[in-house]
Order: structure tokens, then C-alpha cells, then sequence
């Protein structure tokens, strides 16, 4: 969500902090802004809307100085303006907030009893005025940073600076990701190794409860105790080069277009496509001596965990549980030691599937995280990283790396079926060369562009549309759904076909496209009945599906776009791609915020 960066430097660092927060612009935001000291005195730059006009803002009125603190704002408390971004100042202190201060209301009172004053509606200028009424009370700004900090509740990353000190900013983590980057005489804030990548690849990431004294020459963390803490020091992975979308017109574009490559990096890290078999994995639990399988996860990472039940389900009988992160912890579910966990976020810092892995690790299980970053927070806390390796994913929208997900997690299906014995060796070398014509099938899907964008053009001009799955293209269907409403705006709801006569089809008539995701499988014959029943009612079918069930579906489309025969366990990959682009072409005509949709963050660091 909101990127924070820091800089203890040599230089003028305002250009730099800029730089830096550009890289943070996948999370997702809606005002930035940077603040200096010069001399002993704050200064501060804001604006509404994108980074460029926060760049014409310095460029009209510069400042300079060689430490500073930006941010990038995503709103939860106050609209998005000027007045609410960050920094925040109170009396010689610069703040700038990531996450929700649970408790501002109560502070807030507090301080308006003392006299202190408001000028935003947001829970940051809180901490704001609560280190300057410690720095009043007489205590150094060390000391002031630590007892504000005692004082609040719920998630933040901070960064604080002091007018008079420039040699000094304290960090603080309880929940949204911080890390401190090392350099030779200079020193670094951010919310993620990415930002800090042009500077430095030495990295110290804070954990919950830390709060860090950053100076050019050395850095001291400490826990809310006060207590001086060790973390280790580790270099980042993260390249310094600036991903662009090459001549691509958006990156969710760029993105849907890697996969068919960035599927078979993946397939490869799990599968031997040579010798057909999968391969070992250094899992910190056995597939045949678990009971169950909790997963859990947000937005399209959950959809993703949903098809995968189907997979483990039906090729290792493995029971799996599956829930949405923020609902995990609150059903009472019951959890046992011999029972395993997997947590999917592209991230790794979703805030409510980290709570989530911290709650079955509290009970005992063992954990995996299914994830695209590997220096995350729930990598670092889990038994076993599973990653993706899909690349930065800078679209808002999750494209190469929802597929990506899903093929680690049918590779993980297929392992499972090995461990239990459900699996026969020659079961397997058959899924796994079934797996591995997945890029290929890929490829040739991404060549259907061309059609895929006229039905697009058609569906532009509806306010609503229903999208409706058997089997594992149920989510698929949730999942199309989610797609266009994120990016297009249009309304968009996701059904099992079997369900549609218990509520849905209320809603059919002749302003209701239906994207039908069908390919001809052993229930085909049922969705075309769905079909058929739409149909009757003037409901406008777009059915997505192969050459068999093109030919079999005896039901008048709207258009029916044919895609190639693929095996079972591929079809949701396969099938991800055309409702992936029929979003992105929707947007386009549209004319929305492709790879920044309104209100939505990459990276949902809050609860």
C-alpha cells in the first residue's frame, strides 16, 4: 500500500527519495510527498495524484538537503488531497505512516485536551503531535520517538525526522514491511529492497516491534522494551534497473504476454520435464503422513488456492481447506500439529494471510509460502518458501503471477499424489508432460489476442456481467469476474453454472452478457444446459472453451472463442489467459487506469 523511503546522505536527497518511491508505485497510492532538513529547518513538498506532479512541484519550488523522508499515500483515514498527504508535521517533527493507528481517535481526543490542533483528517498527524508533545515535556528525540511509539495500536511502518538533527531518523515496525539499507557513509529507509536497490543491496529488514536510530555511520534497533536487538544483515536480491513496459502499452499487458515464459521457469524449479518425474522438494513435512491441508490467502492468490483444493483433492485425496485470510482466524477452526499450511501472496506481506501464518504457526503447524518475493515476511517467518518465479508483477491486477501460483501448486497436487500413493509412476510421468505443454499451449492462446479484443469492444458497453464455471473453472469464473471489475469498473460476479437457477438467472435478460467458461470436459453437457437457460431468456453468451466444445455446444453465442485442446490439469492455466486479456482490452476501451486501478493497492499491507 503507501511506500515510505528515508535517506541519511552526502547529497541533496529529495531527487533521490523521488527515484526511490518510484519504484514503490506498483503498491499502489494517490498522493505523495518528500520532506528535508536545510540548515536545521523542515521544508516540505505535496501533491495530489501521481508522482509527476510532485516532481513539478520540486522542480517549481526545490528543496535541498541531505536527509529527507518521502512517502507515497494510499488513503484509509481522510480523503485523498494535498492537505492529507504526507509528510505530517508537528512543531519540528516529520512524519510519514504506513498501516492504521487503531487507537487515533482516542489519541486524537487526548490531544485536542491539549490543545493541540488538526489540520487533516488522517491518523499519522496523531503520532505527529504525540512525539512533539514528548519532545515538549523535555525529552530527546530518541526518547520522544520511543514513548509515542508505546502509546499506539494497530499496524505502522514510520519514518521520523527532527528539525535541528540531520544526522538522525527513527523507524519503526509493527506489522507493514521496513527495511534499513546500508551505504558507505549514508544510510537508507524503505518500505521494500526494490526502492533501495539503486543504493544499496545490504539490507536489515526490522520485525514487529522493532524501532530503529538511523545515522549516517551506524544504525542501533531496538524493541518497544528499548532493548538494543540483533538483526541480521543480508544482501538483497533486488536488481537497481527500473522495470518498464517495453512497447507495450501498459505493464498488466507486458505481464500477461511473459507468461508463457515465466509458467515454465516455474514448472521447471518443481517438475523434470526430461525424466517426466517431479521433483524432491525439501518439505518440512511429509504429504503422506498429513491429515489436511489448511491454504489461505487474498483476492486472486485465494482463487488460486481454490483450484487447488480441486487438485489435491483429486489426485492425492488430501483434504485442504481453503479460506480467505481475513475471515481464517476468526472461525475457530480446529488446527492440529499434524496438519500442514500454505499461505500464497505475490507480495509476501498481505497483511491478513501474514496474520493468518502467524496463527497456525502459534498452534503448530508447518508452514509454506507460496510467494513471489523471497526476501518477504512471510518467506522469512515460514518452514518453506515455495516461490514463483514470475518477476516483479507491476500491474495492480495479478496476471503472470496468479498463473504462476497455480503452477507450483499443481506441481505440489502432483508430488502430494506421488507421497500418498495415488499417484502411479506412470500417472505421473503422464501429468508432468502434461504440465510441461503448458507454456506452449500459452503461446498459442495470446495469439487469439485479435478476437479476444473485439468481444472486448462489445462487452465495453455493458454495465454488468456474469461469468459462470464447473469444476476448477468455478474460481476461474470467480476470478474473470474480479478481473474486469478491477480494472473496467463494470460490475462482474462469478457463479458455479450449477448455481444459476438459485439465484442468478433473476438476473438474465437481454442486457446480461454471460462469459461461459466451459471446455468440453465430462460435465459439459450441464453447462450447456446453463446455456440453454440463458439463452431463453435473451442473456448474451460468450463462451470460452475448445474445438470439441465449440462443436458441441448447440446454444446460439454472442461469440464463442475457441481455444486449444488442453488436459485437465492445465485447463485452469490455459483458461486464465482469455478471461485475462478480455479484462485488459474492456479497460482499454474504457479507458481506466489499467495498471493503477482507482482504490486499489499491489500491496495490502493492512488488515
Amino acid at each position: 500500500m503507501c511506500g515510505i523511503v528515508g535517506i541519511v546522505g552526502h547529497s541533496p536527497v529529495a531527487p533521490l527519495i523521488v527515484d526511490a518511491l518510484k519504484r514503490l508505485e506498483y503498491r499502489g497510492y494517490d498522493s505523495a510527498g518528500v520532506a528535508t532538513i536545510e540548515h536545521g529547518k523542515l521544508g516540505r513538498r505535496r501533491a495530489e495524484g501521481k508522482l509527476i506532479n510532485l516532481e513539478r512541484r520540486l522542480k517549481d519550488e526545490p528543496l535541498d538537503g541531505m536527509i529527507g523522508i518521502g512517502h507515497t499515500r494510499w488513503a484509509t483515514h481522510g480523503v485523498p488531497n494535498e492537505t492529507n498527504a504526507h509528510p505530517h508535521f508537528s512543531d519540528g517533527v516529520a512524519i510519514v505512516h504506513n498501516g492504521i493507528i487503531e487507537n487515533f481517535a482516542e489519541l486524537r481526543d487526548e490531544l485536542i485536551r491539549d490543545s493541540y490542533t488538526f489540520s487533516s483528517q488522517t491518523d499519522t498527524e496523531v503520532v505527529a503531535h504525540l512525539v512533539a508533545r514528548e519532545l515538549a515535556r523535555g525529552l530527546k528525540p530518541v526518547e520522544a520517538a520511543h514513548q509515542a511509539l508505546k502509546r499506539l495500536e494497530g499496524a505502522f511502518a514510520l519514518a521520523i525526522m527532527f528539525k535541528g538533527d540531520e544526522d538522525l531518523i527513527v523507524g519503526a515496525r509493527n506489522g507493514p514491511p521496513l527495511a534499513v539499507g546500508h551505504g558507505d557513509g549514508e544510510m537508507f529507509l524503505g518500505s521494500d529492497a526494490i526502492a533501495l536497490a539503486p543504493f544499496t543491496n545490504s539490507i536489515t529488514y526490522l520485525e514487529d516491534g522493532d524501532w530503529a536510530v538511523v545515522r549516517r555511520n551506524e544504525v542501533a534497533i531496538f524493541d518497544m522494551d528499548g532493548n538494543k536487538v540483533d538483526r541480521k544483515r543480508q544482501q538483497s536480491l533486488s536488481t537497481s534497473f527500473m522495470v518498464d513496459k517495453g512497447n507495450r502499452r501498459h505493464f498488466m499487458e507486458k505481464e500477461i504476454h511473459e507468461q508463457p515464459e515465466v509458467i515454465s521457469h516455474t514448472l521447471a524449479h518443481y517438475v523434470d520435464f526430461v525424466g517426466g518425474v517431479s521433483k524432491p522438494l525439501d518439505l518440512p513435512f511429509d504429504f503422506a503422513k498429513i491429515d489436511r491441508l489448511a491454504i489461505s490467502a487474498c483476492g486472486t492468490a485465494y482463487l488460486a488456492g481454490l483450484i487447488s483444493k480441486y487438485w489435491f483433492e483429486r489426485y492425492a485425496r488430501l483434504p485442504v481447506d481453503i479460506d480467505v485470510a481475513s475471515e481464517f482466524r476468526y472461525r475457530e477452526m480446529p488446527l492440529s500439529k499434524t496438519d500442514a499450511a500454505f499461505f500464497i501472496s505475490q507480495s509476501g506481506e498481505t497483511a491478513d494471510t501474514l496474520a493468518s501464518l502467524r496463527y497456525c504457526r502459534k498452534a503448530g503447524m508447518k508452514i509454506g509460502a507460496v510467494v513471489n518475493v523471497r526476501e518477504s515476511t512471510m518467506a522469512r517467518e515460514s518452514d518453506v518458501i515455495l516461490p514463483t518465479l514470475a518477476g516483479p508483477e507491476i500491474g495492480v491486477a495479478s496476471t503472470k503471477a496468479f498463473t504462476c501460483q497455480l503452477s507450483v501448486l499443481a506441481s505440489l497436487a502432483v508430488r502430494a499424489g506421488v507421497a500418498r500413493g495415488t499417484i502411479s509412476p506412470e500417472q505421473e510421468t503422464t501429468l508432468v508432460r502434461q504440465l510441461s505443454e503448458a507454456p506452449r499451449y500459452a503461446n498459442q492462446v495470446l495469439k487469439l489476442d485479435g478476437q479476444i479484443e473485439k468481444v472486448a469492444r462489445d462487452l465495453s458497453h455493458y454495465k454488468n456481467v456474469l461469468y459462470l464455471g464447473r469444476d476448477t473453472n468455478f474460481p476461474l469464473a470467480m476470478e474473470g469476474a474480479l478481473k474486469l471489475k478491477e480494472i473496467s469498473y463494470i460490475h462482474a460476479e462469478g457463479y458455479a453454472a450449477g448455481e444459476l437457477k438459485h439465484g442468478p438467472i433473476a438476473l438474465i435478460d437481454e442486457n446480461m452478457p454471460v462469459i461461459v467458461i466451459a471446455p468440453h470436459d465430462r460435465i459439459f453437457e450441464k453447462t450447456v444446459s446453463n446455456m440453454q437457460e440463458v439463452a431463453a431468456r435473451g442473456g448474451k453468451i460468450i463462451l470460452i472453451t475448445d474445438s470439441k466444445g465449440a462443436a458441441h455446444a448447440t446454444v446460439k453465442t454472442m461469440e464463442t472463442i475457441v481455444l486449444p485442446d488442453v488436459p485437465e490439469i492445465i485447463t485452469p492455466i490455459i483458461y486464465a489467459l482469455p478471461i485475462q486479456m478480455l479484462a485488459y482490452f474492456t479497460a482499454v476501451f474504457m479507458g481506466t487506469d489499467v495498471d493503477q486501478p482507482r482504490n486499489l493497492a499491489k500491496s495490502v499491507t493492512v488488515e
